[in-house]
């Protein structure tokens, strides 16, 4: 009886095909970086049965509902290497701005990841809430990744485990080092997540609370993932004017503990770093020559988004959100704040000193309704609008929003993005949620990435600039970010493998996101199946929910 309402549930939702599928006429781009060609591909249940060239056999193709796809790409799924789609998904799983550029897996956890949490991590979590509100149910990552999938959703979910999360279940918000006793519970958590199926551990150490955080700490951390398997992935310490220090960091943590690690969105900070990209190179390189297991990621444009906390000193923030806005409204704090955001040479990262111009700062989101006319605009304009310096309107931002300020800043070089496509061991995050382009989404604004960035990559990159080729891009968009992430059955195309597809134009596939517009779909997508189930038909949302908690390596086998 449990088996026939089970089956009957999964047939209601259209979660298995019915029959099978055959997609015929298409250009197979199988993940692999071989080079493409014409053939046909076969699902049935939530995998891929048979793949071929020419035309399917007669009988395989009797048996199965057959879509010819036109000379169109067919390939395996996209992954996000860097997703905060954990509160999009939240409120709605179709996941539009990504499953319409073919993203199949969301890969979360930059540090902050939404489990475990203690009861005070909690209460905060409902209190900083801003447009997306929702009530927390779970406690452990791998509850919360249940209950994404158990609610419905289009595309497959994972997550690292957070370095902060696990720093401020301990020891809080504040600049403290944890005790000994503090840092073994802290590896017990890690190894926690990592048996429920976390990919490994996450840092961002330019943000407070895990900027406190020093190396040892993070080795320690590192080796309770890497013994489960695990990847350390970090937005490293800078990404500018100490970028050579931070990766010499990553490097020494991947050494030390034996697992692999990647950069988080790697880039080069403000005019001044933006010569270093060979330094980095080559600091990569040679780690991999010497048998480290080091790789990347990067988001395709030449500005990064966060909030307005990268514009202000670490020590400020100690204690967390609510404990940093007090001390902004003592004016002799506010005049030592000010002080260190104008001082060029400042030892911790500045993002608003690296942009160069307080008009290469754009606010994006706000939680004070009041405030909302104000995205959009730059700091810039805002400050001459207020008749205040962009530092005194950076903090009386914060003060009045009772937030960090969602802020972009403008940092890159396109020629350095463009070098970054073609590099072989660069695979490709948002660095966004996964919104709908109505509702909620549109009470603030998204960083174009967030609906264009694996579109501007096919087309602008890939078909336009002619920086890698198609095989390649496809294959780090796939097998290269699920290979080194440890999960397996996915990534490719090939018999037996989790039928998580994609059908696009390569002629047509294009970003339409800009700055001023950020919340127009990308195109050029036809059809996505994630485990067998068609999430996008004809450029259109199915509205099937199809994703899956997908699982590290070290998913019930990590020691507690």
């Amino acid at each position: 009886m449990t088996r026939m309402i089970a089956l009957a549930a999964v047939l209601m939702a259209g979660s298995a095909l019915a029959k099978p599928v055959v997609l015929t006429g298409g250009l197979i781009v199988d993940g692999s970086g071989a080079a493409p060609y014409a053939g046909w591909l076969a699902m049935e249940g939530d995998r891929i049965t048979a793949i071929g060239k020419g035309a399917p056999p007669a009988a395989v193709a009797k048996a199965a509902t057959v879509t010819d796809v036109q000379g169109q790409a067919i390939a395996p799924g996209f992954v996000n290497m860097l997703s905060w789609a954990t509160e999009s998904l939240l409120v709605d799983g179709r996941a539009q701005s990504d499953i319409r550029q073919g993203v199949t897996l969301e890969v979360m956890g930059e540090g902050w990841s939404m489990g475990p949490l203690n009861p005070e991590m909690k209460r905060l979590g409902v209190q900083r809430q801003d447009d997306i509100k929702y009530p927390i149910s779970w406690t452990t990552l791998g509850e919360y990744l249940t209950t994404l999938e158990k609610k419905g959703i289009a595309p497959n979910v994972a997550s690292f485990v957070g370095h902060t999360t696990v720093r401020v279940h301990e020891v809080g918000e504040s600049d403290v080092d944890p005790t000994p006793e503090q840092l073994a519970r802290m590896q017990t958590l890690v190894r926690a997540a990592m048996n429920e199926g976390a990919l490994g551990l996450g840092t961002s150490m330019i943000y407070a609370p895990a900027a406190y955080a020093e190396t040892p700490e993070l080795i320690a951390l590192a080796k309770a993932s890497a013994a489960c398997g695990g990847m350390y992935i970090s937005h490293v310490r800078s990404e500018g004017d100490r970028i050579e220090q931070a990766v010499d960091e990553l490097i020494d943590i991947a050494r030390q503990s034996g697992g692999p690690a990647e950069i988080w969105h790697m880039k080069m900070s403000g005019q001044k770093n933006w010569g270093k990209l060979d330094t980095i190179i080559g600091k990569i390189e040679a780690a991999r020559k010497d048998g480290i297991r080091i790789t990347a990621n990067v988001y395709n444009y030449t500005a990064g988004a966060t909030g307005l906390d990268a514009a202000m000193p670490l020590w400020v923030q100690s204690g967390g959100l609510e404990a940093w806005i007090e001390r902004l409204k003592d004016p002799a704090i506010r005049a030592r704040v000010k002080a260190e955001m104008m001082d060029e040479n400042a030892s911790w990262e500045n993002l608003a000193r690296r942009a160069g111009d307080p008009d290469k700062v754009l606010l994006l989101g706000f939680k004070n309704p009041k405030l909302k006319p104000l995205t959009g605009k730059t700091l810039g304009e805002v400050a001459r609008m207020r008749g205040t310096s962009p530092e005194d309107t950076a903090i009386d931002l914060v003060i009045e929003d009772g937030s960090r300020v969602g802020t972009a800043y403008f940092l890159m070089s396109e020629e350095n993005v463009k070098r970054q496509t073609a590099l072989p061991w660069m695979s490709f995050g948002s660095d966004a949620g996964a919104p709908s382009a109505e509702g909620v989404f549109l009470l603030s604004q998204d960083h174009p990435r967030a609906y264009g960035n694996v579109a501007r990559l096919l087309g602008h990159y890939v078909r336009e600039a002619k920086t890698t080729t198609l095989e390649d891009a496809v294959r780090r968009l796939t097998h290269l970010p699920v290979t080194n992430l440890g999960i397996k059955e996915r990534g490719l195309l090939k018999p037996g493998y989790f039928a998580d597809v994609v059908v696009f134009d390569p002629k047509t596939i294009i970003d339409h996101a800009t700055f001023e517009k950020p919340a127009q779909y990308a195109t050029g997508v036809a059809h996505v199946w994630v485990n067998g189930v068609q999430v996008l038909k004809g450029g259109e949302p199915t509205g099937a929910a199809a994703g899956r908690f997908v699982k590290g390596p070290g998913a019930g086998k990590c020691p507690v």
